[in-house]
């Protein structure tokens, strides 16, 4: 397996072979012994570059999550402080992870070469249920019991829109009266499109709200409610600035809506991982002098941690 992960991350039988100091033919060799033994063809071969086939793909995710399992248990084992190494495997969702998450994973690559980091970006979050993902960066109350849930930051969503659209549209002066503005629709995760709920003191408010304007992209709604298009629920580390700046203004802010609270979320499995331990703690350290009231949306370069 590591021999493989070695082949297909090098993508050359010469480079693989300077590598573990041997001879290209003796790499080609190992390669069919191995293809014989399974009895499936795991890389394309051309005069040029190899790739891989379909059953590769799958032999070599498996056998990287294998080879960073041994890792763990070695490092688990031994006790050992040496640092963490392996493959990482991180989820997060579109806009929160290209604009967070992505800059704190090159920090922490710096600091620890030996990781692996495959970040995927995704409008909707993944199933836990699938071995996909080692870390997976959440909003809101954790999904599952049966996972590991530390909370990065805490998180509000808030009710917003542009000056020019309250200029137009007199502000709402209570939920029930959202139904009669234009409200951005965000379509996310297994949440009620449309369905918003406030709460104040010990009143709940559920409206159904409409619009013109839908999208699945939470920095495109942003965008659409900065250009005056109507009243969007968002979370407060994507809009902060633009509050501070007064190109939003908060609306119904004495109502509360449904935490929005930032986690890493992780199998129970993997708590003792060296490579999930030590990212996870990380991204809290990272995160946790971070308040989009006081500071701005990004945590704080983690050079100093």
């Amino acid at each position: 397996m590591a021999f493989f992960s070695v082949l297909a991350r090098l993508g050359s039988f010469s480079a693989t072979a300077r590598e573990m100091d041997v001879t290209t033919p003796a790499i080609s060799k190992r390669l069919s012994l191995m293809e014989a033994r399974l009895g499936v063809q795991l890389l394309n071969r051309t005069t040029r570059r190899i790739s891989l086939t379909p059953e590769g793909e799958t032999y070599l995710t498996h056998a990287r999550r294998i080879l960073a399992d041994i890792d763990d248990m070695e490092q688990l084992v031994s006790s050992a402080l040496a640092a963490p190494k392996g493959l990482l495997r991180v989820n997060a969702t579109l806009g929160f992870g290209r604009s967070n998450i992505a800059p704190l994973i090159s920090q922490f690559a710096k600091r620890y070469p030996e990781v692996q980091v495959q970040l995927q970006l995704t409008v909707n979050p993944p199933p836990l249920s699938e071995d996909a993902f080692d870390v997976c960066i959440r909003f809101g109350e954790p999904p599952d019991a049966r996972v590991i849930a530390r909370r990065l930051a805490h998180n509000r969503r808030l009710l917003c829109a542009a000056p020019s659209y309250l200029a137009q549209h007199a502000s709402p002066q209570t939920p029930n009266e959202l139904a009669q503005h234009n409200c951005i629709g965000i379509r996310q995760g297994d949440e009620a499109y449309g369905i918003w709920h406030l709460t104040s003191a010990k009143r709940t408010e559920t409206v159904k709200v409409r619009g013109s304007l839908s999208t699945n992209d939470g920095e495109i709604a942003v965008n659409w409610a900065l250009d005056g298009h109507g009243i969007l629920m968002r979370a407060e580390w994507d809009i902060a600035k633009y509050l501070r700046s007064g190109r939003l203004v908060q609306v119904l802010e004495h109502w509360q809506t449904p935490p929005a609270d930032i986690h890493a979320v992780y199998p129970q499995r993997l708590q003792t991982a060296a490579r999930v331990r030590t990212f996870v703690d990380f991204l809290v350290q990272a995160f946790s002098a971070s308040a989009p009231q006081a500071e701005g949306l990004r945590p704080k370069n983690c050079g100093s941690l």
